[in-house]
């Protein structure tokens, strides 16, 4: 990435800044300003998140707004309500008060001086999703939008649920939250009322596990803040963004297509991270893209952005399985509509072991049964890649022994699809609650299969995600099955390879008891969204990656990272066991030292449904002179055929003495879980 550090404009930063809400709550912020500002308007950038602008996201802050200043913007990034050092606590995501309170901003950010009038937000995972939920709600004051790694559909397509199937990332997020909530403003900023402030997040924020954990069906509470409820409330202009490694991939094609106001689709190879700093690779110049889009929309010149193809995607490369890619080699591609009529659906029938090409199914049905095992999924990654690596997905062909499978003969010609795979099946399940986890990979001719695409469904929500309704024991049905969306390439002499299992542990939580699944394989087919090569993709290019310098940091104690299976034989007990140790670092600016460590295990015994746990234990720190603070939480989740059962604990350490202790023990019903 290049640094860049000569800009148009000067940039004056201020900090702290206080933006008062109707309740009398101050909200901080930091603000970086074009100089001179004040007596020449300009666009206002808004980001507006809870991960800490002092020690959290300070780093990345500074990269991205001081670059946004220098180049005429007034750029501000505001702590939501209970977090950082914002007034008030924070109970839960994506809240009518957070939105609120967004609505406040954006008229706070409008009246002040230095500002013309006009707003755009920018954000990333949570800020992508306030960005779209406050275009629904139509300030006037907001212009333009970049939305990046987010979703429509708070339910559907997010970290919680997928398919009706709860996610091993729920638990994981939810710890994430829950650490993050227990932190304390910081005195430098808020003075000595900051203890004050502690307690009541400490004893207010609450468990969000088990909200979640309360809501497994699509309801009111999961309508609340998915856009797609009525896509024709956002008019604005957004570009939505997102990458083949992240979770939130799924989502740009269907905001391109409904979305009634001007939107246009980035996806990349990259994980959770802004494509800046895209891992895999190649990382581009997306701060050069935003400053198109925020020239076009917020200050009315002509950046051609009108003339970008409504989509541009990288088409990935066939590459051997591994947890992490450092680039993924491609190139771009694009379509000036979606649905693209580019695309033609290849349909490939189902039979016993094999994806038929010629698109015939077999004359005589068969009955295929499948009953995986509890570690089918061990190797499967992370719902959503946050680090690029080691979370990502392992060779298939372990998993792929627990499965049920279907497989091409060696392809004859190169293949490239590009949008979402969809799998029809006839099935039956021997009890009435079940899952099914469906796979696609690219098998090379040496047999290492690469995970290219998956889809899963609970089988109660074949219907609905609002109403399900439990299986008829014994009884046929057709169910149909979404993979994520992808854009792939399968060469020449590789095979094709669909797998599916009862059981995908611990990206998902797996039914309440073993299920064997029998499939009916002459109803059943693979449809693939096949496109062929064409000329148009050679126009697109993008710069190289830049941004403004970053806070300077010191490391103090390093990190590890990494994933382990375990496999203890004499139990025949198999662990996930997850590492994330940031280590110790001071950021130089303030001088706070920043520790963060988080460790979860996931848990099964033999074919033992009720021996399923998921642990999550974070440690926080923050320091600076005689001043220390630390806290650990600890999250577990167990269950049993009729209930989840939930136990936390929360203590928190001024110094060396515990100033702050409680825990949670809750059963919640699983229904149809």
């Amino acid at each position: 990435m290049r640094v860049v550090t000569d800009f148009p404009h000067r940039v004056e930063c201020h900090d702290p800044v206080w933006i008062p809400m109707a309740d009398g709550i101050e909200l901080n912020a930091r603000l970086w300003l074009p100089e001179g500002a004040e007596q020449a308007p300009v666009p206002a950038i808004l980001e507006y998140i809870p991960y800490r602008l002092r020690d959290g996201s300070a780093r990345r802050d500074a990269m991205h707004h001081h670059y946004f200043a220098g180049h005429g913007y007034a750029s501000i990034r505001v702590d939501i309500r209970g977090s950082g050092d914002s007034g008030g606590v924070l109970t839960d995501e994506y809240l009518e008060e957070e939105l609120v309170d967004g609505e406040v901003i954006l008229r706070w950010l409008a009246d002040q001086p230095w500002c013309d009038g006009n707003v755009g937000m920018i954000g990333i995972s949570w800020g992508g999703f306030n960005g779209l939920q406050l275009a629904a709600r139509r300030p006037p004051e907001l212009k333009a939008v970049v939305s990046v790694c987010s979703t429509d559909d708070r339910y559907a397509d997010d970290v919680h649920y997928m398919g009706g199937c709860l996610l091993g990332d729920n638990l994981s997020w939810a710890s994430t939250m829950f650490a993050y909530n227990s932190l304390p403003p910081d005195p430098s900023i808020v003075g000595d009322r900051w203890r004050e402030m502690w307690r009541e997040r400490l004893e207010g924020s609450g468990l969000w596990l088990a909200t979640w954990l309360a809501h497994p069906h699509r309801d009111a509470y999961w309508q609340h803040g998915s856009i797609c409820e009525n896509f024709s409330r956002v008019e604005v202009p957004v570009l939505a963004v997102s990458g083949w490694a992240d979770g939130y991939s799924n989502s740009v094609k269907r905001l391109v297509e409904h979305l009634p106001g001007r939107c246009k689709g980035l996806i990349g190879p990259w994980s959770h991270k802004y494509p800046h700093l895209g891992e895999p690779g190649p990382a581009i110049g997306f701060l050069q893209e935003c400053l198109r889009w925020w020239g076009q929309y917020l200050k009315g010149q002509d950046h051609d952005v009108e003339a970008d193809p409504v989509l541009r995607e990288w088409m990935q490369e066939s590459m051997p399985p591994t947890t992490r890619y450092g680039c993924r080699p491609g190139r771009w591609v694009m379509e000036p509509s979606w649905p693209s009529p580019n695309i033609q659906p290849w349909q490939l029938p189902l039979a016993p072991g094999r994806l038929c090409l010629d698109g015939v199914p077999p004359d005589q049905e068969s009955t295929l049964t499948v009953q995986s095992p509890l570690t089918c999924g061990l190797f499967a990654g992370k719902w959503c890649s946050y680090a690029a690596g080691p979370d990502l997905a392992h060779d298939q062909r372990e998993e792929d022994g627990g499965a049920l499978i279907f497989e091409t003969p060696r392809l004859e010609e190169t293949l490239e699809i590009m949008g979402a795979p969809t799998v029809t099946l006839s099935l039956a399940a021997d009890r009435p609650v079940a899952m099914v986890a469906v796979r696609l990979s690219d098998v090379a001719p040496d047999d290492k299969a690469t995970r290219v695409t998956y889809g899963l469904l609970n089988l109660t929500h074949r219907d609905s995600h609002e109403a399900p309704s439990p299986l008829e024991p014994g009884r046929r049905y057709r169910v149909q099955v979404q993979l994520n969306d992808i854009a792939q390439v399968f060469p020449r002499g590789h095979r094709l390879r669909l797998s599916l299992s009862t059981s995908y542990w611990p990206l998902a939580w797996p039914s309440p008891e073993h299920v064997r699944l029998s499939l009916f394989d002459r109803e059943s087919a693979l449809e693939l969204p096949v496109r062929p090569r064409r000329a148009e993709d050679a126009h697109i290019a993008f710069g190289d990656p830049e941004a403004a310098p970053s806070i300077e940091a010191t490391t103090l104690e390093t990190g590890h990272h990494n994933w382990y299976v375990h496999r203890d034989l004499a139990e025949d007990a198999s662990t996930l066991e997850v590492v994330n140790d940031n280590g110790r670092m001071r950021l130089e600016d303030s001088g706070l030292e920043v520790g963060v460590c988080a460790v979860e295990r996931y848990q099964s015994r033999d074919d033992d449904f009720d021996s399923l746990s998921g642990e999550a234990r974070w440690e926080r720190s923050l320091s600076r002179g005689d001043w220390a603070v630390r806290t650990v939480t600890r999250t577990v989740l167990t269950s049993d055929a009729k209930s989840f059962h939930l136990h936390a604990t929360l203590d928190a350490y001024e110094g060396e003495r515990r100033v702050y202790s409680r825990n949670w023990d809750l059963s919640l019903p699983r229904k149809l879980l």
